[in-house]
């Protein structure tokens, strides 16, 4: 039988993981506001029109930060046109997505809603069509107190005290050819570093995040990152990565084996920060913000149909990827590379939270459901906070098409040292057999064994939807824990939460 082996000490602890490694990401984006978090009318919806079936699934999730209102939407997007009377909001094309957009939800709504989801917000400011000035009157209007007139504006429109938005993206993506406002990297690098100047001068106690890369792909990477930070590196505090996967060839081996790239391209980026922090002499490290990340791919041809064929549509749908147990294992094991480096990577975001690549799924009149990615998500999200250990493993490796080396078993341990619990998730991602996986917990001296949470299934293809969920965890308790060793089997393809009491 395969074997895999880990050890983990509580003395070996790489860092304290930044709670907001467990974001999302909600974009005016087909149906992600309208029909997603919002829909007046709904048998669920509260007095402000949000639907509370999904405001108990995000809760679930403990999303500790979303980030809002873009993505590509962004950089066309007026903040003003989502304040003040509904009635009276304009109705704009949106040339991002070919939509038509509303503004019925907009700055107030949105803050409310993350009250109520009791999640932080990641505000990000158009830096496409818009610049310095008006991301300095965004900041003014979320987070001065008072006497000014975008302060008080925000007053007028029923909001007295500060919103205190504390973490902001310069703009998205904006080395793509397809972002409005697409710029060189000197010319975002220099609009980056002049509008993070200014907005620190408003309100000092801010974390700015700059664009880095859309994905590992582009051609521009990294000399992009390198270039942004040798103009903005004294004003950003964290430079994003995004980056999605898909299985278009219906490759399931090597689809599994893509957090491997991950992991290089965060590495990547990561080098890429220290050269210019030592170029600098600098004595400030530039943190990490994954702040999109997911499997993509399902929904292309439709939405490529839909944008072409029938644009200036009000909330259409797009991006409704149907998730299978096979993405499930993957979005699995992008948690463990995330945690995996929780020295770096301080913010992550799932693109993103609702209908739109998402784990959770809306029925027009109907509830809300979990896709098979809402699982691993929910269970590092729960489960995931405190230290994470440095990880040794020991594990066999097998080829792929286009990786070599790929490990049977991903792992990674996190330690709540507050509530004396010790979590372990494991990926085995061996579509043809099954690895007897050996924990040793020595270092922690006495460890008892809570449970095992574990999704398998024998259809990679399986889904879930409205009626149905083919796709859901379970709870064993099938360790052997004896003498600080926990032994047990972890089946081929599969998913698996260990907790001990520690």
């Amino acid at each position: 039988m395969k074997k895999a082996k880990l050890t983990v000490d509580k003395d070996f602890s790489k860092a304290k993981l930044d709670e907001r490694i467990f974001g999302s990401f909600i974009e005016h984006l087909g149906r992600a506001v309208y029909g997603g978090i919002y829909q007046p009318g709904h048998p669920s919806a509260d007095e402000e029109g949000f639907r509370k079936d999904v405001l108990s699934l995000v809760k679930a999730l403990k999303v500790s930060v979303v980030r809002y209102p873009g993505g590509n939407f962004v950089s066309s997007y007026r903040w003003e046109d989502g304040i003040g009377s509904v009635s009276q909001r304009p109705r704009r094309l949106d040339l991002a997505w070919k939509s038509l957009e509303t503004n019925e939800v907009g700055l107030h709504e949105f803050f409310h809603w993350c009250q109520k989801a009791g999640t932080q917000t990641m505000m990000s400011v158009n830096l496409g069509t818009r610049g310095v000035a008006e991301a300095c009157d965004l900041l003014e209007y979320c987070n001065h107190p008072s006497g000014t007139y975008y302060s008080d504006l925000r007053i007028k429109n029923g909001e007295k005290e500060p919103m205190n938005f504390k973490l902001w993206c310069l703009g998205n993506e904006m080395d793509g050819p397809w972002q409005i406002g697409h710029k060189t990297m000197d010319e975002y690098g220099r609009l980056a570093s002049e509008t993070g100047r200014a907005m620190k001068v408003i309100d000092p106690s801010i974390e700015l995040v700059a664009c880095g890369s859309s994905n590992l792909l582009m051609p521009t990477f990294p000399q992009w990152e390198a270039t942004v930070l040798e103009h903005a590196y004294d004003e950003a505090d964290y430079i994003s990565l995004h980056q999605y996967y898909g299985n278009s060839d219906n490759d399931s081996e090597d689809f599994l084996a893509l957090s491997d790239d991950m992991d290089s391209f965060i590495r990547s980026v990561i080098a890429t920060c220290d050269f210019v922090k030592a170029k600098k002499r600098s004595r400030k490290n530039i943190n990490l913000s994954f702040d999109e990340w997911n499997v993509w791919f399902h929904s292309g041809a439709q939405d490529k149909d839909t944008i072409e064929n029938h644009p200036w549509q009000q909330a259409p749908a797009l991006l409704e990827d149907i998730y299978t147990f096979e993405d499930a294992l993957l979005v699995g094991l992008m948690l463990i590379t995330l945690m995996k480096h929780g020295d770096r990577v301080k913010i992550a975001c799932m693109a993103q939270l609702v209908n739109v690549i998402a784990p959770i799924m809306t029925e027009k009149d109907g509830g809300a459901w979990c896709q098979t990615i809402f699982y691993p998500f929910m269970h590092a999200s729960v489960f995931g906070r405190g230290t994470v250990l440095e990880p040794v493993l020991s594990a066999d490796c097998h080829d792929t098409s286009h990786h070599e080396d790929v490990t049977d078993v991903e792992a990674v341990a996190v330690y709540n040292e507050e509530a004396g619990e010790l979590s372990i998730f494991a990926v085995n991602r061996n579509l043809r057999e099954d690895t007897e996986f050996t924990i040793d917990l020595r270092g922690f001296g006495v460890a008892v064994f809570l449970e095992h949470i574990v999704m398998e299934n024998e259809d990679l293809k399986a889904v879930n939807g409205p009626e149905y969920q083919q796709v859901m965890p379970v709870v064993r308790r099938d360790v052997d824990n004896d003498h600080g060793k926990a032994v047990c089997l972890l089946k081929k393809a599969s998913w698996n939460v260990f907790r001990f009491q520690v």
